[in-house]
């Protein structure tokens, strides 16, 4: 019986293993397409494309030219902005030294001040007048 059930099970293991290469692959993160070169990757969340080739059994991938131009520039901005950093730093310039205000923009500042004050009085000056002939006004201690 054990005859009969190997070759049933083996066609069985066949088929199944048939059924799941002619499904369609989950979408992942990477998208590969086959090149003269090698290979071209497309990393789907990113937009990054790397050219990848076989090298001693392993799959190694490269950026492409365009994208390895753009790396290399913002690299070189990001190295000039921790040059100025650490010089700042080393010569004790560890903050921003607040700016003070100049006499103009004091003046227009108490200015814009005087005028919400003098708005403000004249308004209570008002309630007191409305007030002193109707209402009561309580005693102020």
């Amino acid at each position: 019986m054990n005859r009969l059930l190997m070759p049933v099970l083996a066609l069985g293991g066949v088929l199944a293993a048939i059924a799941a290469f002619a499904q369609e692959p989950a979408p992942g993160r990477y998208a590969m397409q086959k090149t003269d070169t090698g290979i071209a990757r497309l990393d789907t969340q990113t937009g990054e494309v790397s050219l990848c080739q076989e090298k001693d059994g392993d799959l190694v991938c490269r950026m492409a030219a365009d994208e390895r131009t753009a790396f290399e520039l913002e690299l070189d901005l990001l190295a000039k902005r921790i040059e100025i950093l650490e010089k700042a730093v080393g010569e004790g310039q560890t903050a921003l030294k607040p700016r003070l205000p100049t006499k103009e923009e004091i003046d227009q500042t108490m200015s814009i001040m005087e005028r919400m004050m003098r708005s403000f009085m004249g308004i209570v000056k008002d309630l007191e007048r409305e007030s002193d002939g109707t209402e009561s006004v309580p005693q102020k201690t």
